[in-house]
C-alpha cells in the first residue's frame, strides 16, 4: 500500500487506523505476556534519498517519499513501540521490513494495484485485445526489488523462530528491525519487459514521462539476515511466471 489516493481524507485515516491498531496489539501483546512477537513494516520507511544499498541503520535520516508518508509514519511507530518495549519491559518483539512484494492472491484491480500485478493484468488485457501498445507510468529508469511471497512467508517464520541470543546479537540499540529483500535490483523498463514476455504481449511498450517516478532507486541492504542464515529462493522471472500462472487460474474460476 502506498502511493497516490483518489480520497483525500485517505493520509490522516491511515495513520490513524494502522497506529491505533499497532498501540493496542503491541501492548495487549505485553499484557497478555506473548513470549514473542513478530511486527511487519516496510522498506517505505526509509527517506527517499537513502544511502544505496539501505540498510537498517538509514532509518529517520532524511526526509520520506511524500506519496508514501503517511504510511512509513505508521510503521515508524509501530518499530519504535517494539523497540520501546522491549528496552522498558524485556520483551521480545521483532520488527522485519520487506521489501516490494509480489505473487500469488496478489490485488489485480486495474486502478489501485501494485506494480507487478498491475503490469501483469495491463499487458494480459492488451494481449486478449489485440491493442498495439501498452503505456506504463514513468521513465522507465527507477530500480526496484521485489520479493516473492512464499520467500517473505519463509524469511518471516525463519526470524519468528530464531533464538533470541542470535537475533539479538545482530541488533543494536537503536536498530531493531531487519530488512528482507534479495538484495537484487531491476529497473521498472526492465521488469515491464520481463511481464511482456511472460505474458507474451507482442505489441510495443511505451513509458508515459509525464507521470511521477517516485523514488530513484531503492534496494535494501539484506546482510543481517543473510548473517542469521536466511537468503531468498525464487528468482523473479520464475516468481511472475508463477504469478501469471495464478492469474490465469483465477480467471477461470
Amino acid at each position: 500500500m502506498g502511493g497516490n489516493n483518489a480520497d483525500s481524507s485517505y493520509p490522516a485515516y491511515y495513520i490513524y487506523q494502522n497506529i491505533m491498531i499497532e498501540a493496542n496489539f503491541i501492548n495487549s501483546s505485553y499484557e497478555s505476556r506473548v513470549k514473542r512477537l513478530l511486527f511487519l513494516g516496510s522498506t517505505c520507511i526509509y527517506p527517499k534519498f537513502s544511502k544505496q544499498p539501505i540498510s537498517e541503520e538509514e532509518l529517520l535520516t532524511g526526509r520520506l517519499e511524500p506519496t508514501n508518508e503517511p504510511y512509513a509514519l505508521a510503521k515508524i511507530t509501530g518499530i519504535k513501540m517494539c523497540e520501546a518495549y522491549n528496552a522498558q519491559h524485556n520483551t521480545d518483539f521483532r520488527s522485519i521490513m520487506p521489501t516490494n512484494l509480489y505473487g500469488i492472491n496478489d490485488n489485480f484491480h486495474p486502478k489501485n494495484s501494485h506494480v507487478v500485478p498491475a503490469l501483469i493484468q495491463r499487458f494480459h488485457q492488451a494481449k486478449l485485445n489485440k491493442e498495439r501498445k501498452v503505456v506504463v507510468w514513468g521513465t522507465g529508469t527507477p530500480m526496484r526489488e521485489f520479493l516473492y511471497i512464499d520467500d517473505m512467508a519463509k524469511a518471516s517464520l525463519f526470524v519468528l523462530k530464531l533464538d533470541k541470543e542470535t537475533y539479538d546479537s545482530n541488533m543494536s540499540e537503536m536498530v531493531s528491525h531487519v530488512n528482507i529483500g534479495t538484495g537484487v535490483e531491476v529497473s521498472i523498463s526492465e521488469l515491464a519487459n520481463i511481464v511482456k514476455r511472460i505474458v507474451g504481449f507482442e505489441g510495443d511498450l511505451v513509458f508515459d514521462a509525464s507521470k511521477p517516478d517516485g523514488s530513484p532507486r531503492k534496494l535494501v541492504d539484506v546482510s543481517i539476515m543473510q548473517n542469521m542464515g536466511w537468503t531468498y529462493t525464487v528468482e523473479l522471472e520464475d516468481g511472475i511466471a508463477k504469478t501469471y500462472e495464478w492469474y490465469l487460474e483465477s480467471l477461470m474460476s
